[in-house]
């Protein structure tokens, strides 16, 4: 699969409400944006399934949209992808579920996971936490810009960077052997003419 430079993640805990959750999906789709996660770690299966749908009625269609961790809801909000970490299904359960046709992404925190990774029929590997994070609450240790050029080496699945990406440092990410970067929190102030300035500097 091609992945986009961008890959936007739509975290539920940086919002105010659903509403203002949803604005901001709307303000990243007119930016240009074309991949979106919802990612919810703390709501219940209702809420967040309610708010998936939403996010499917506004903007599915237009754009690609992953769900974080729940195989069961990506089905039922209609979602075209599913992303899993270390903690939840393993990929071949999650591949069951989802069915051949929709994307699967799974997280990877040091070489011997990716490889590991590698060898599933998971469509991406996420690496990171690439820097220092604040979206989870433990995050694995960072591997730098040297663990996004070890994780290139071992793979030649697409590769999406993770944790602490900014406008500062997202190019870089790229030229360390990055496919795409993942962003949450640098997304949030202003989401569409972030995502505006993130594009043009990935290039």
């Amino acid at each position: 699969m091609l992945l986009p430079r961008l890959y936007a993640i739509l975290d539920a805990a940086c919002f105010a409400d659903g509403e203002a959750m949803l604005a901001a999906a709307a303000e990243l789709i007119a930016s240009g944006v074309t991949l979106l996660q919802y990612r919810n770690k703390y709501g219940n299966a209702r809420e967040m399934l309610d708010q998936a749908r939403e996010v499917q009625r506004r903007v599915g269609g237009r754009i690609k949209l992953i769900m974080n961790d729940r195989a069961d809801l990506c089905l039922a909000a209609g979602f075209d992808g599913l992303h899993v970490g270390q903690d939840d299904l393993s990929p071949e359960a999650a591949r069951r579920i989802i069915g051949p046709e929709r994307i699967l992404g799974v997280s990877t925190h040091n070489p011997e996971q990716l490889a590991v990774a590698d060898l599933t029929s998971a469509d991406y590997l996420a690496v990171g936490p690439v820097f220092a994070t604040a979206s989870k609450v433990n995050p694995d240790p960072v591997v730098g810009i040297e663990g996004v050029r070890r994780a290139r080496a071992l793979t030649r699945k697409p590769l999406v960077a993770i944790g602490g990406i900014t406008r500062a440092n997202g190019r870089s990410v790229l030229d360390a052997g990055a496919d795409a970067v993942a962003v949450i929190s640098d997304l949030i102030r202003d989401p569409r003419k972030s995502a505006e300035e993130f594009l043009r500097i990935l290039g």
